[in-house]
């Protein structure tokens, strides 16, 4: 098998900030290259790791990579979306978890291998979809999604600033023939940016197929639906550990965060004493993300944008 090459961002923070216990029950929700996953496992004595991807590619690759632990019987491979967390864990007789780490985004092979068509530097079918047996991809987008839609997602999941021209650039260029190719998109993308626009902030292409991957992948609904079902899930003293590559991810997490770790709307303001079980039953483990270091951002390109907060049930 081909070698998953794949730079883990954060891997001791992130495991480390999970407060493993050697008997406890754990999540790895984007097990990618096995990274995150391979840190638990030497960790755990008699606890167990469930392991959670839906490309089939990494559960392939992780068969292999991680074979004596899954033969020793403390890891499980599951090939599904995390947003099936609960239903998933259930169906293996798994209703609480010790803790759970999420690295999102798109893994180091997935960008690298560019018949996935996630990259605009390379040249390949529209496909971008993280489970390839789904039937949406980026080519259903780019061609069949509605003006007022394509502008709704270059804004919201891009924040590209030229939303609107893109998508009536697309819309002009399909109606004579499909955009088929990722470069052909970016030709697309290019002639609808300003020059003086597309010679600073990074290639032009970078917003826009971000937001379109996001789109077919529904990054962001995923997400929530999940980390949802995770801090359900969670035991006491359970944490759940995130590591985002950009803002929008970053905002949800903060906010879901927040939002558990906050006080009652219904407790008036300036009480110098909390009353006994209106507590939170979460707390923040950092107050602000935590960040890589000037090693790692040295060594490893795509840890630059990357975040990590963590937080911890306490009742």
């Amino acid at each position: 098998m081909a070698e998953f090459k794949h730079v883990t961002v954060l891997l001791h923070e992130a495991v480390a900030g999970l407060n493993l216990q050697p008997t406890g029950t754990y999540v790895d929700a984007t097990l990618g290259g096995g990274g995150h996953s391979g840190e638990i496992l030497k960790q755990l004595t008699t606890g167990h790791l469930y392991s959670f991807d839906q490309d089939k590619t990494a559960i392939e690759y992780n068969q292999e990579h991680l074979a004596p632990t899954l033969a020793a019987g403390k890891l499980t491979l599951v090939e599904d979306n995390f947003r099936h967390l609960k239903a998933a864990l259930t169906a293996r007789g798994v209703t609480s978890i010790d803790g759970i780490v999420y690295d999102l985004g798109v893994s180091s092979p997935q960008f690298d291998d560019g018949a996935r068509g996630f990259s605009y530097q390379h040249d390949a079918p529209l496909d971008m979809r993280m489970n390839q047996e789904q039937s949406l991809s980026a080519m259903q987008v780019v061609n069949e999604w509605p003006y007022e839609r394509l502008v709704k997602i270059l804004y919201r999941y891009g924040e590209e600033r030229f939303a609107k021209q893109i998508a009536r650039k697309i819309e002009q260029r399909r109606a004579h023939r499909p955009i088929q190719t990722t470069f052909e998109l970016v030709d697309v993308i290019k002639e609808a940016i300003p020059a003086a626009a597309r010679r600073h902030g990074g290639h032009p292409a970078k917003k826009s197929f971000q937001a379109i991957r996001i789109a077919v992948n529904d990054e962001l609904g995923a997400l929530e639906e999940s980390l949802e079902q995770a801090l359900d899930l969670l035991n006491v003293h359970g944490r759940i550990s995130v590591i985002t590559f950009q803002s929008l991810e970053d905002r949800l997490v903060k906010t879901m965060f927040r939002e558990k770790t906050s006080l009652s709307a219904d407790l008036p303001q300036g009480l110098p004493v909390i009353p006994a079980g209106m507590e939170p039953h979460f707390k923040l483990v950092n107050k602000k993300p935590i960040l890589p270091s000037a090693r790692e951002l040295a060594d490893n390109h795509r840890a630059h944008s990357a975040k990590l907060r963590i937080i911890e049930k306490v009742k």
